[in-house]
């Protein structure tokens, strides 16, 4: 296993336990973060994953709805209709801090001030159909809205975990084992040295009488 290359003195056996002292607790900050990093990805994958399903479900319907309203109706007649929106929304992008990770938090709001009546088209022209559509669409539009945060913060979410994975097999795998050998060979070192210290010793005691 490697080790680092220092002088085996009592001194730098000190700094290296301090320092494995440090990345020990480092480690163990790092793996609970990461524990709970996934817990709360675990989470907002599964909400991801409802939230999808259903907001795909409504746009096939409400794309079914309107490609066969369309198929009905004159082509100008549809294209006017959807040419100028008749609503005013703002999207408002905070952020929030999830162990560390800044992650958007999303809200709309219809402008009343500058809201327009609803559409107005003659029967003659329309069809259920395309009333199905319209209202069909106008009510996902917050759940594709609350969709796309939580996609962009699992994303965010797994980049971070990602991170912190390698940073703790880094310091598990490596650093630790490295401080923990290089240790081990300073105190043999050390040992080594008293003893050869003390057979030095006795041979002089030795001599001397």
């Amino acid at each position: 296993m490697a080790r680092l290359d220092v002088k085996p003195t009592r001194m730098e056996l000190s700094k290296l336990k301090d320092r494995l002292a440090i990345s020990t607790r480092g480690h163990k900050l790092l793996k609970d973060k990461q524990d709970e990093l996934m817990r709360q990805f675990i989470l907002l994958i599964r909400e991801n994953n409802e939230l999808r399903s259903a907001v795909e479900q409504e746009l096939t319907e409400a794309m079914r709805a309107f490609v066969v309203a369309k198929s009905l109706l004159n082509e100008a007649f549809i294209e006017e209709l959807f040419a100028v929106p008749n609503t005013t929304v703002s999207l408002d992008i905070q952020e929030k801090n999830i162990m560390s990770v800044i992650v958007p938090q999303m809200n709309f709001t219809v402008d009343e001030s500058v809201i327009e009546p609803e559409m107005q088209y003659g029967f003659l022209n329309s069809n259920s159909e395309l009333d199905q559509a319209i209202e069909r669409i106008k009510t996902i539009l917050p759940k594709l809205l609350k969709l796309s945060e939580i996609e962009k913060t699992c994303q965010l979410m797994a980049d971070e975990i990602e991170k912190t994975r390698r940073r703790v097999n880094a310091l598990e795998y490596l650093k630790i084992p490295e401080l923990k050998e290089t240790i081990y060979y300073i105190e043999m070192k050390l040992e080594e040295n008293e003893r050869a210290n003390i057979t030095r010793i006795m041979k002089v005691k030795d001599m001397g009488q």
